[in-house]
């Protein structure tokens, strides 16, 4: 049975091939070592006067620049379309993928190179291409990986127009159906017995070195045959293009002088009898869109399909070595491991390494297969070398099974304007982009550490998330950051993206600031840009964004959105002051928001549900601490108008019990409510007649979600012996109802301060006769004399004083 869409039938050719009368069809796996392998022998032994590579034919103006010393793989293709570059494509190669191979092979002997894919002019024109960073033209999608890789998004999205989910439903997975016809289970390990152990490719084949691909191109024949196009129905037309361009090469150079490196799958299309109009036809009213095309480096982890980013393999560090080893790689792999475990301070000796090829090569012969695969190595790591451990194991399949490899592009290669200023920039600060994330400390007080983080501001600012800001593990001050980078290739898009604000990273950050401005929905967004000017150093942007701000604020009567944006706008003062950037005007508007918040906020707060007056405190603890931070100038007495808004909150009965007890607290901790006054109201929130609920929403305002919170009933145990006489008093049927309140409340604080409580409460220190005779806040009713007694020796060598004078002090003291 032949399924429906069946691609047209080839000739039974396959033994021409072998005798050179035919162009030599290498069908391969993309980012497979033993066919890259396999593809140089075969050239070697065909010597074409031309190589055709499945690839987009834009990129024949950049082959050369593969011979160029400053190339080193993984690099990829990029392709993106002119007026939007979010529609983007790429195409990567490993040094270990035969099309690399082929390539090299061919400009080093001035053959040459020619890609015959459609062209990704037309496969980014379609409605359904891929058009983020995501699409990778070369990689197999998802784990049924089928055994070539596809150029061109419509790959990586795997649609085609009029094609939906029954479709999708029909692909298959050609190795997977091929390893099932052997008995294999798993595709990936029946692909590496019979095509990646077969061999370094220098021994001569008794059958020729195109043997293999017969083999290979005769099974998908079958496959073809039976599956059609398996569902992959967008391929028709590639072959067709594919076959067009085979056509004219054979043409120019004969049949015999043409050497063609594709995915297996599209061997049987290419060998097919069809005619040029017939393919023409095919491919005639398609799409078309204005794409430019350069290289931009790759990395290994980007080729890992687990990663995220569906690239057709799993291991690209294992399939790197394995191409790269010329002789016993299982016992330069496990040299390998070792290093990288020593290096973290495991004790690896080489008995473990040689213990570990021993156990590798036994399960090897146990399961069957010609050489050790990746299963047996890791077996065999995990038990010599990680004791069991799946810990260090994880860190030898990150760092060495995938690999934080970054390829490298000459300076020569095509680029935008931006990414020319961006690659300068980052050469004169010395921030190398790398593949592995990695945290850097910088020094605003530094000039190189100033213009490493208006750089990094910048790029955020234009969406190239090259870095992340992280918590600082030393200073919490202004003048230094932390940042987290990582470079990742896509960034390239997102670069080519940015482009149409500007030729300069400056440039392009401060019209992006200007637009964002005018376009900002709301005050916060507003005055959360203007911070992130002055961190990026847009000194041109700042006018476009304070007047946007200015009439925000003027419009904007909903005191919720002006607490909410005020925060950002003091940060920006204080970021201003670090980096000397003058921030008057920005502290004007500062202070009059600020004023139009201490007006509305008690009105604000009153008659609010649960939802809404916890969402009124997370604003409350913001202004208070943007307050804090605010100078009295250019409004005079600044704090103290605060501290009245919060005197109001806290003793205002139609604001909810949260807001309450949460303005008591703030008064308290600022020194500005005294400890009786706090006690008094603690003492009238939790009188026996308020609800329970609302006594219970008071206790969260006021001893929850702050740092130290539970410190303060540790220390007061009058207001804890409140609370506890509050909580014993609580009726049986209420209680359930306040409970979550209270876990909530008191499961933030510190195991240490939850146990210390539980003592005060079990041992009664929590009661009320302690309050009654507690002569100052925080001290017990007498002293303890064998507690005090204890510290005398410390105390003695302390200040050099013997046993003697320290009696005498304490007795003249008492």
């Amino acid at each position: 049975m032949t399924a429906a869409g069946t691609a047209p039938r080839a000739a039974a050719a396959g033994p021409s091939h072998a005798a050179g009368a035919g162009p030599a069809l290498l069908g391969v796996r993309h980012h497979g070592p033993g066919s890259a392998r396999a593809v140089r022998a075969a050239l070697d032994e065909r010597e074409p006067r031309v190589v055709l590579i499945e690839g987009p034919p834009e990129g024949d103006a950049l082959v050369a620049l593969a011979a160029d010393p400053g190339m080193r793989p993984p690099v990829a293709l990029l392709a993106h379309v002119l007026d939007d570059p979010r529609r983007a494509a790429f195409w990567p190669l490993a040094a270990f993928s035969p099309e690399w191979v082929a390539i090299r092979w061919a400009l080093r002997r001035d053959v040459p190179v020619r890609f015959i894919d459609l062209p990704a002019a037309h496969s980014l024109a379609f409605p359904d291409a891929d058009g983020g960073a995501d699409g990778d033209g070369r990689g197999e999608p998802g784990p049924t990986a089928r055994p070539d890789a596809d150029s061109g998004t419509d790959a990586d999205t795997g649609v085609d127009p009029g094609a939906g989910a029954d479709a999708e439903s029909l692909r298959i997975d050609p190795v997977a159906v091929l390893a099932e016809a052997v008995g294999y289970d798993d595709p990936e390990r029946w692909w590496e017995d019979v095509v990646e152990h077969r061999g370094d490719g220098t021994r001569p084949q008794e059958d020729g070195a195109l043997a293999p691909f017969l083999a290979l191109g005769e099974a998908m024949q079958a496959l073809r045959e039976t599956y059609g196009d398996g569902g992959y129905t967008r391929d028709l037309v590639r072959e067709a293009h594919m076959r067009l361009q085979l056509r004219a090469a054979r043409k120019e150079f004969g049949d015999d002088g043409v050497a063609v490196v594709c995915g297996a799958w599209h061997v049987p299309a290419l060998a097919a009898r069809t005619t040029a109009t017939a393919d023409r036809a095919l491919l005639k009213g398609l799409p078309r869109a204005k794409v430019e095309m350069t290289w931009v480096p790759w990395t290994h982890r980007r080729l890992a399909r687990h990663s995220g980013y569906g690239a057709g393999i799993t291991s690209p560090g294992w399939y790197g070595h394995l191409f790269a080893a010329r002789d016993r790689p299982i016992e330069r792999w496990m040299t390998k491991v070792a290093g990288l475990l020593r290096d973290e301070d495991r004790l690896v000796s080489s008995a473990h390494v040689i213990e570990a090829v021993r156990l590798a090569d036994t399960l090897a012969v146990m399961r069957g297969r010609p050489l050790p695969g990746l299963t047996e190595t890791l077996d065999a790591v995990r038990a010599v070398m990680c004791e069991g451990s799946e810990v260090p194991l994880d860190l030898v399949r990150d760092r060495l099974v995938v690999g934080d490899v970054l390829g490298e592009v000459p300076p020569t290669a095509p680029a935008v304007p931006l990414q020319r200023d961006l690659d300068r920039t980052q050469r004169s600060l010395r921030l190398k982009p790398e593949a592995m994330e990695r945290e850097l400390e910088l020094d605003l007080r530094e000039e190189t550490g100033a213009a490493r983080s208006r750089l990094l501001h910048r790029l955020r600012l234009l969406g190239v998330g090259w870095g992340e800001p992280a918590a600082s593990r030393g200073s919490t001050g202004t003048f230094r950051e932390t940042w987290r980078l990582r470079w990742e290739p896509e960034l390239a898009v997102r670069v080519a993206e940015a482009g149409v604000w500007g030729t300069t990273v400056l440039s392009a950050a401060t019209a992006r600031a200007e637009w964002e401005a005018l376009a900002a929905a709301s005050l916060a967004e507003v005055t959360g840009l203007a911070e992130r000017c002055l961190l990026a150093g847009l000194p041109d942007a700042l006018p476009v964004v304070m007047k946007a701000l200015a009439d925000r604020a003027a419009l904007d009567t909903d005191t919720a959105h002006l607490a909410q944006a005020l925060p950002a706008l003091v940060r920006s003062l204080r970021y201003g002051d670090v980096r000397g950037t003058d921030t008057r005007a920005l502290a004007e508007v500062a202070a009059g928001l600020a004023e139009r918040i201490f007006v509305g906020l008690p009105p604000a707060c009153a008659g609010l549900d649960a939802d809404g007056a916890a969402a009124m405190r997370v604003h409350l603890d913001a202004v208070h601490s943007a307050v804090a931070l605010l100078d009295d100038d250019p409004v005079p007495a600044l704090r103290d108008r605060w501290a009245g808004v919060l005197r109001q909150l806290a003793g205002r009965e139609t604001v909810p019990g949260e807001i309450r007890g949460r303005a008591a607290r703030l008064l308290l901790d600022e020194g500005r409510l005294a400890q009786d006054e706090a006690a008094r109201l603690m003492s009238l929130a939790l009188s026996p007649g308020t609800e329970p609920a609302r006594a219970a929403a008071w206790i969260e305002g006021f001893a929850g979600g702050a740092a130290g919170a539970g410190m303060l009933l540790v220390h007061d145990e009058r207001l804890l012996g409140l609370v506890d006489t509050w909580l014993t008093g609580v009726p049986a049927d209420s209680f359930t109802d306040v409970l979550p309140l209270l876990r909530r409340t008191f499961s933030a604080y510190e195991p240490g301060v939850r146990r210390t409580l539980g003592e005060l409460v079990g041992r009664g220190g929590a009661g009320a006769p302690v309050q009654a005779a507690v002569a100052a806040p925080g001290f017990g009713a007498e002293q303890d004399h064998e507690r005090a007694d204890a510290v005398l020796p410390t105390l003695g060598r302390l200040l050099g004083l013997g046993t003697d004078d320290i009696n005498r002090l304490v007795g003249a003291g008492s």
